[in-house]
């Protein structure tokens, strides 16, 4: 269980608007779509924060199985995240009450945890976000409960591979069309559809921040790339066409054509001669199976 104190840190930053938060007590980042800058107290701090995130990303590994439910997983991310000196950033993020999002076969994104058990054959993406001493650490990867397709195994393939490609094109004097450009050319060059209703973004003292990361874009355009720059490349890869569609609770997203759907997400700094991945797996599980 988690201690009295890792309690009290969650229950003093629940309360916080999603547009801002306060640094040192006196100090408030906003989000007023600038695209920051960080030096290196930010990359030591995504660091931490970004291992973490990837750490309890590595524990799930085993958990996920058919017949465990998926609030389960939620109450393993919850605890560890607490017990790792942070809070999920997730919990009580414009109402949402988990500790993390896990997205299931057809459901592209946002995913809600419930009394839900796994299916053999289930392709599941897990989101976890710990914010740990103010520096959010953004990831999410891929999993298979029990034996998954080839057809699935194939998507989740390409999926990662897309992610890769895009971090690839991440280097100052790139543009931020660069990225979605070759995910896009990726993606469709195997008959997949790329989301474009869901995008990366900005982060670090602050959940979500400029700039959006489209992850199909036209090369040479959207913004510079400098050192400094902190963003999540996430693709959301669809074995269908691209299109999705938002269910009633208001959070869950789905492929409008119910084809299955799969996402790899890290969270990334560029330095003076390229990027620094900050939720790379510890263990080297980096896409199923994992061995």
């Amino acid at each position: 269980m988690p201690s009295h104190l890792a309690i009290e840190r969650f229950h003093r930053y629940i309360h916080r608007m999603t547009e801002y938060q306060t640094v040192n007590g006196d100090e408030t980042v906003y989000r007023d779509g600038t695209i920051k800058l960080h030096g290196p107290e930010g990359f030591e701090g995504m660091r931490k924060a970004g291992r973490l995130a990837a750490e309890i990303l590595d524990a799930l590994v085993p958990m996920v199985q058919p017949g465990v439910s998926t609030e389960e997983l939620d109450r393993v991310v919850r605890e560890m995240t607490l017990d790792g000196g942070a809070v999920p950033a997730t919990l009580g993020y414009r109402g949402y009450t988990h500790s993390c999002c896990i997205s299931i076969n057809h459901v592209v994104c946002h995913g809600i945890p419930s009394a839900k058990t796994l299916k053999d054959g289930d392709i599941v993406n897990i989101d976890v976000t710990p914010l740990l001493d103010g520096w959010h650490g953004d990831t999410s990867r891929m999993y298979i409960a029990g034996e998954a397709s080839l057809k699935a195994k194939r998507l989740i393939d390409v999926t990662y591979e897309c992610l890769m490609i895009g971090i690839d094109q991440v280097k100052p004097g790139a543009r931020l069309g660069d990225i979605g450009a070759a995910i896009q050319k990726h993606a469709e060059g195997h008959r997949y559809g790329v989301v474009r209703d869901f995008c990366g973004h900005g982060l670090g003292r602050l959940f979500h921040d400029a700039p959006e990361v489209i992850h199909a874009a036209r090369a040479g355009t959207g913004p510079e790339l400098k050192p400094g720059m902190f963003m999540t490349i996430e693709p959301m890869i669809n074995l269908g066409k691209p299109g999705v569609k938002l269910l009633n609770d208001g959070w869950t997203a789905v492929t409008r054509d119910k084809s299955l759907s799969a996402q790899f997400e890290h969270s990334i700094g560029i330095t003076e001669d390229g990027c620094e991945i900050f939720t790379t797996s510890p263990k080297g599980l980096h896409k199923p199976p994992y061995e």
